[in-house]
């Protein structure tokens, strides 16, 4: 049985899902699919923290699934700009997991991740299977991946 280790970059997720369908991605469908016949190393949600009800809710349907969940503080700058992005953390976290880990999953389709995601294919030689919106995923992401999987119906809530 292959080890994997799942990471989410919830926020990409949820606005690359919300604008190309209108949907919302399934994450009880996702982990059904990415833990099939295989053992879960680690499994990371990485989402934003805003303090509201909805939020909490959301965060622990994730838990109850199988997935830590880590939070950053949602940053409203002066300038009208945002700030919440876990690039920096998920990249620390999936090079802590990779030695442990046969296969790589990672639900992002931030291009910020090719270099890492050709770094741990080259260095651990694991497998790296990214998911994301076809339209909204960057070229180099896909490209880099072993394998990319599209999110599409079977993997929407309508």
């Amino acid at each position: 049985m292959k080890k994997v280790s799942i990471f989410v970059d919830v926020q990409n997720m949820y606005y690359t899902t919300k604008q190309a369908y209108n949907c919302h991605f399934d994450y009880n469908a996702f982990w059904t699919e990415v833990t099939q016949d295989r053992e879960v190393v680690k499994a990371i949600a990485y989402a934003t923290n805003r303090g509201d009800e909805k939020q909490k809710e959301f965060q622990n349907i994730l838990r109850g699934i199988g997935f830590e969940v880590k939070l950053k503080q949602f940053i409203q700058r002066s300038d009208g700009s945002r700030k919440g992005d876990w690039d920096v953390g998920i990249t620390i976290d999936i090079l802590g997991y990779a030695g442990n880990s046969d296969v790589i999953v990672l639900a992002s389709g931030d291009g910020d991740f090719d270099l890492l995601v050709n770094k741990i294919k080259k260095e651990y030689n694991n497998t790296v299977e990214v998911y994301g919106v076809p339209q909204l995923t960057a070229d180099s992401l896909i490209n880099s991946a072993s394998r990319f999987i599209p999110i599409k119906d079977n993997l929407l809530l309508k």
